[in-house]
């Protein structure tokens, strides 16, 4: 399903529920994707700098840091303003999509999802012209 190019992107996954961290992690990495997971925006911040990911996912309600404040934060920072950000939420109202798109992130996805879409999600950021490689 991945080329050998799209097989060296690392995927950041912050979500406070292990069961999504966990599917997440299994979907993308049986893709060939390199994942790390984030417990909260404050845990993927300390995450984001030790090694820059191609691609975000982020849940919106997180406790410390939700996911706009995380999102609005790098979008602001020259250094990661460029990486990908696919905002999680088991919301899907337009109010919801409209304050993420205000916040910066690139797509919205609503929980659960399945291996499919999150797959899918990942190959429409690549080929949206995003490289996804440090």
């Amino acid at each position: 399903m991945t080329n050998q190019d799209d097989a060296a992107l690392h995927i950041l996954v912050v979500d406070d529920s292990n069961t999504i961290r966990r599917s997440a992690d299994l979907f993308l990495t049986q893709a060939g994707y390199q994942v790390t997971l984030a417990e909260d925006g404050f845990d993927a911040l300390s995450k984001i700098a030790a090694q820059t990911p191609g691609l975000i996912f982020c849940d919106i309600l997180m406790p410390r840091i939700d996911g706009y404040q995380l999102c609005a934060l790098l979008k602001q920072n020259e250094r990661y303003r460029d990486i990908p950000i696919v905002m999680l939420s088991s919301k899907d109202s337009l109010f919801d999509r409209a304050r993420a798109s205000l916040v910066g992130a690139d797509e919205y996805l609503t929980k659960p999802f399945s291996k499919e879409s999150l797959l899918q999600t990942v190959s429409a950021q690549i080929n949206a012209g995003h490289p996804g490689k440090d």
